[in-house]
């Protein structure tokens, strides 16, 4: 008999350690600006600072994956716990000794991207083997489930907590990562199965994966779908801000509009074992567009943060569902020595896209009214729709993976 998630030793170890570790990102997350902000008073230091997580986790995105596929990925994920942990404990440091300055941020910055650019390829690639093939999909939503309650309960504590001192947010994630680091030394894992040839030149192995990715048409297509989703999606998100400031919506209110895509995400991770389930994988997919295309152009007719956040709750509802089934056919489609990999160039096509989107949107908004720019971007997200509606790759999605797909267009 399959033992249940619930009861499965290593995958809890590793849950319940990144949902911890995932607290003190989001902790942090909110207090980098707001210290940068204490320090020097310029917003323009503030955004590099953020902006230089980003920026190395997709520079490390491609030769991370090679990595996580030629080396032991416990030891890679206890040393990015550990390298974490240091970091913060060094800016607790800087900040009671008031030594802290934008040159230690932005190093401490950059080890964050570093550390995530390897960790979330190690962890992804270790799921097929501490659970069984049946439960794939039922972790990937937990992990899901995971993510959103990191991000919902990190920055909502952690300007209270740099409130309450400055230091105190990444003194809570050193803590974090250390007991992260303690309950993954105790992970097992199952051993791996040989390389089918021996680790060649870095460069060589990225190609490999990116190959890899682009051969195989469920992959590809899928991964260009959220890629224009991401993009359009994350332009629209940054237009309702603006709207909303510009109709006097008060900033609270605004916070809540943001609280409520969270919830909505952990709804909807929560339900997507049992949509996984229920709904094929074509109307899975297919139904996160349409919602979308419905709903964003009534961001036009919401006057109040509360409508909005209602709107962005049903938004958030669906995607979990889509991404559970699809990243379950690809985890179970990719050997497991291609897995590192596989997770890196997904993560920086979906990283650049996400990246790109605010841009866009910022762009938007500044060139035209508000409203005008919803609406384009409401288009956007509906041109998108009809193409993946009509898309015969997507209407032949497997809902389990066969290693011998035939790799043809769209």
């Amino acid at each position: 008999m399959t033992t249940s998630l619930a009861r499965n030793r290593n995958y809890q170890l590793l849950w319940g350690s990144q949902a911890l570790a995932e607290f003190g990102f989001n902790a942090t997350a909110i207090a980098f600006p707001l210290l940068v902000l204490s320090v020097t008073g310029s917003p323009a230091a503030s955004g590099l600072v953020l902006g230089a997580i980003a920026v190395a986790q997709l520079a490390a995105g491609l030769p991370a994956g090679a990595l996580v596929d030629r080396w032991n990925r416990k030891k890679i994920m206890l040393a990015c716990e550990a390298t974490q942990a240091v970091a913060a404990a060094s800016l607790v440091a800087a900040v009671v000794s008031g030594r802290v300055s934008v040159a230690h941020m932005l190093v401490v910055a950059a080890v964050i991207g570093l550390c995530a650019a390897l960790f979330e390829p190690a962890e992804e690639a270790t799921l097929p083997g501490i659970v069984p093939v049946e439960q794939v999909a039922s972790a990937v939503a937990m992990n899901s489930a995971r993510a959103s309650l990191g991000h919902l309960s990190g920055t909502a504590v952690g300007g209270f907590l740099f409130a309450v001192g400055r230091a105190v947010p990444f003194v809570v994630d050193a803590v974090t990562h250390s007991v992260a680091f303690c309950a993954l030394a105790f992970l097992r894992l199952p051993p791996r199965e040989p390389r089918t040839r021996p680790a060649g030149h870095l460069g060589r192995e990225v190609a490999e994966g990116l190959r890899w990715v682009w051969r195989h048409r469920h992959i590809r297509v899928t991964s260009l779908c959220a890629v224009a989703l991401n993009l359009f999606f994350s332009a629209f998100y940054i237009v309702v801000i603006v709207l909303a400031r510009a109709r006097g919506v008060h900033a609270g209110e605004i916070g809540v509009m943001a609280a409520m895509l969270g919830l909505g995400g952990v709804v909807g991770a929560l339900a997507a074992p049992y949509l996984h389930r229920l709904l094929t994988p074509y109307a899975s997919i297919v139904a996160v567009f349409w919602v979308l295309a419905a709903l964003t152009p009534l961001a036009v007719f919401a006057r109040s943060g509360y409508v909005m956040g209602a709107l962005f709750l049903a938004m958030a509802l669906l995607p979990p569902t889509a991404n559970t089934t699809i990243t379950t056919q690809q985890l179970l489609l990719t050997p497991d020595e291609l897995r590192g990999r596989l997770s890196s160039v997904l993560g920086l096509i979906v990283g650049v896209s996400s990246a790109v989107g605010p841009a866009l949107g910022g762009v938007l908004v500044q060139a035209l009214t508000p409203t005008v720019a919803v609406m384009i971007c409401a288009g956007g997200i509906l041109t998108v729709t009809v193409v993946v509606t009509f898309s015969a790759t997507l209407r032949t999605f497997p809902r389990h993976a066969t290693a011998d797909e035939p790799a043809v267009s769209v």
